[in-house]
């Protein structure tokens, strides 16, 4: 049984977060089998970077233009980013970024029909797009596509990413360790590697040493 003290040491979280975190993080640990030091070390890493560490659980779309045409460039028009991105002129429309980079992927319709940005990234592990979420409703037993607000509430934050990790196969690449590996699955490239590595690190200290 990971007790809190762990918990905290191997997110790096303050006593808040901790306190708010633990139950839900362990209990969907325990019900889709991230049962080992190492799946519980991964799973841990992974999250705290998705989560910003444990403190975001709903993506932010408030991009800059340039940051728009940069981070998509197949995805939205050098036109649109400067119409819908942050400019010095006006804040960034985020409904119309999210329709726009996420339309027809994962599942979503078009721009008009507003999947983009009401299937935006949400829980610890950033479900993304009406497919995703679709594909957890049997096994969260809430009608998150309905109501996908609801991947914010704690106890669906964690499960949801839990339930994510395990239908992709995560607890069987965290067995052989492989960083790089999850990082892809989860990211579809290599984002943010370095802080997961760092993340990954630290949990593993605190979880694996015995």
């Amino acid at each position: 049984m990971l007790a809190i003290k762990q918990f905290q040491q191997a997110a790096g979280l303050n006593d808040a977060l901790a306190n708010k975190w633990y139950q839900p993080v362990v209990n969907a640990m325990a019900k889709y089998g991230i049962n080992t030091p190492l799946r519980m070390a991964h799973f841990i890493a992974q999250t705290g970077h998705e989560s910003s560490c444990f403190a975001t659980v709903e993506e932010s779309l408030n991009y800059k233009s340039t940051a728009l045409t940069a981070m998509f460039p197949k995805r939205i028009t050098r036109t649109d980013a400067e119409k819908y991105g942050r400019t010095d002129s006006h804040p960034a429309d985020q409904k119309m970024i999210g329709n726009i980079i996420y339309a027809n992927r994962n599942g979503n319709g078009d721009v008009k029909s507003g999947d983009g940005y009401n299937y935006r990234g949400r829980g610890l592990i950033q479900i993304t797009g009406r497919g995703n979420y679709s594909a957890l409703v049997n096994q969260l037993r809430v009608d998150i596509v309905k109501n996908p607000e609801k991947l914010t509430e704690p106890n669906l934050a964690a499960e949801s990413a839990a339930a994510w990790w395990k239908n992709n196969g995560l607890n069987e690449v965290a067995d052989s360790d492989d960083v790089d590996r999850i990082t892809r699955i989860i990211n579809g490239g290599t984002n943010g590697m370095e802080d997961r590595k760092s993340r990954l690190l630290k949990a593993k200290g605190i979880l694996c040493s015995t």
